[in-house]
């Protein structure tokens, strides 16, 4: 039965040059797995799957962006979305409604989609 080299150093090191031969069932293996095994799930668990979550939320979000959404980008400019190319990557935002200004930024750049206002609740009542 052959048994991996680390193992045979882990029991040669314990004095047990029997149980290094590989002959019988390994203890130290199966004490190594019940302390690795919980921890990985662990580290899964609190890290990978928030972190897969947290993108699929964010593919969601960039593939629902539509025209006349407000946004924020990464570089913190909000403006509304004009015209959305998914082929091309590219959304392009008017950021000035006087000057008619608009930049064309990648699908990417885009923070955040900011929630719509209803007209009664924009100014609030002050008595």
């Amino acid at each position: 039965m052959a048994s991996f080299p680390w193992t045979r150093l882990i029991l040669l090191a314990e004095g047990d040059p029997q149980a290094a031969e590989g002959q019988g069932g390994n203890p130290l293996l199966m004490q190594i797995l019940l302390i690795w095994v919980p921890i990985g799930f662990l580290f899964w668990f609190f890290l990978m799957r928030p972190q897969s979550r947290e993108r699929a939320r964010r593919q969601a979000m960039l593939g629902a962006i539509k025209s006349n959404d407000r946004v924020i980008t990464a570089g913190g400019i909000y403006g509304v979305v004009t015209n959305v190319h998914r082929e091309a990557d590219v959304v392009t935002i008017k950021v000035d409604e006087s000057n008619n200004t608009k930049l064309r930024v990648s699908l990417g750049a885009i923070a955040r989609v900011l929630p719509e206002e209803s007209s009664g609740e924009s100014a609030p009542n002050k008595t």
